[in-house]
């Protein structure tokens, strides 16, 4: 890292269908379980839907709408046991949604203002009910949007503004969300296979995932370092992605600079199950030299959690490399694109100590972020 200092993950949480701690998620993920299923007739929809959908009545604080609730959640969990004071000046709140609150727009949804409905409201909510005095910080860019939140993260961290940065990622599923994408024709009728050939479409998932970053001079081996990130929007399309993955195969050059193919551990792809995202992450991946790199997609176990992917994807393939362990792509079966990945359906081992978390989203918008065990190596 030549002597500068390097961002440090410190604390984090998944809350979802599979587990409300990240440990339970990831056992959850290693045996292969699902949250996926099936959903005739929910919230009045016409038309049915596979889904990772949160019991939303294990949350009862009536005073918050629950995706602020799960938000809370997740952000108590991270915070427990770190001596972080969160109503410290020195903290600032970073949270990453597609949606928010839009449920609300529903005339028929009563007990909160309609302001709730407002992305830099709800962030204030959260960042009220752990005292902090800050305004919080709301990244809202499409799929990326969870990567964006930690690149957010660094940059602060980095101009000694703050001590730590809590970035949150959230989404939950609503008949406005879900009904979106059927008029798409995006949505898959069963289990979504990522980049396989018989890819139809993606499933939708709630969750929460926090993750706490802060900046050391010094990390041991077993810290993880967010080294680099980028983000770039090559602007093809409202809803579709680049066809020679322009912005996809920046961003993961940035995020590889001068390390190794050999050095990463895998690739975490966005892995939508789309006919036109997967591919397009195969031009990209191939393009960038990194198609010997192992590639996995977390899809098909949670769905595509839009807000909160970025976060729990990352958090998800830390616990994998500390196992030792790449996780299998759920659903996976025969390889369905044009350039040639090294995808697999079971978990395999590994020794190495870097992944490369990648994410691509509507308008054009790309972003990948490295992450190092222990940091970088001169």
């Amino acid at each position: 890292m030549g002597g500068r200092s390097m961002i440090v993950c410190v604390a984090h949480n998944i809350t979802s269908p599979l587990g409300m701690t990240t440990a339970e998620n990831y056992a959850a993920v290693k045996a292969g379980m699902s949250a996926l299923k099936h959903y005739d007739g929910l919230w009045g929809l016409p038309e049915p839907f596979v889904a990772s959908l949160i019991d939303r009545k294990a949350f009862t604080d009536d005073r918050y709408t629950i995706v602020e609730q799960i938000v809370i959640h997740s952000i108590s969990k991270a915070l427990e046991n770190t001596g972080i004071d969160s109503a410290s000046a020195r903290v600032l709140f970073i949270l990453s949604t597609t949606k928010g609150n839009v449920f609300l727009l529903d005339k028929r949804e009563t007990g909160f203002p309609q302001e709730r409905v407002k992305l830099g409201v709800m962030a204030k909510q959260v960042s009220n009910h752990f005292k902090n005095p800050n305004e919080s910080i709301v990244v809202s860019n499409a799929c990326i949007s969870g990567v964006c939140a930690q690149i957010e993260a660094m940059r602060y961290l980095e101009s000694g503004e703050y001590d730590y940065v809590i970035v949150c990622g959230v989404d939950v599923q609503s008949a406005f969300i879900v009904s979106g994408f059927q008029s798409f024709k995006a949505l898959s009728p069963d289990e979504c296979k990522p980049f396989d050939a018989n890819r139809c479409g993606l499933n939708l998932g709630d969750a929460a995932a926090t993750i706490i970053f802060t900046k050391k001079d010094k990390v041991t081996e077993n810290e993880w370092v967010a080294c680099r990130g980028a983000i770039r929007n090559d602007a093809n399309h409202i809803s579709g992605p680049s066809r020679t993955g322009e912005g996809s195969y920046r961003a993961l050059k940035v995020a590889l600079g001068d390390l190794k193919a050999d050095d990463v551990a895998f690739i975490n792809a966005h892995g939508t199950a789309t006919p036109y995202n997967d591919e397009m992450e195969s031009i990209a991946i191939e393009r960038a030299g990194l198609a010997g790199v192992p590639v996995n997609s977390l899809k098909g176990y949670f769905g595509h959690t839009m807000g909160a992917a970025g976060v729990l994807e990352t958090l998800l393939s830390m616990q994998a490399v500390n196992d030792h362990n790449i996780l299998g792509t759920r659903g996976f079966e025969t390889l369905g694109v044009t350039h040639k990945l090294d995808v697999s359906n079971q978990n395999r081992p590994t020794n190495k100590r870097a992944f490369i978390k990648l994410l691509s989203g509507f308008g054009g918008c790309n972003a990948a972020l490295l992450f190092a065990k222990g940091g970088l190596h001169d």
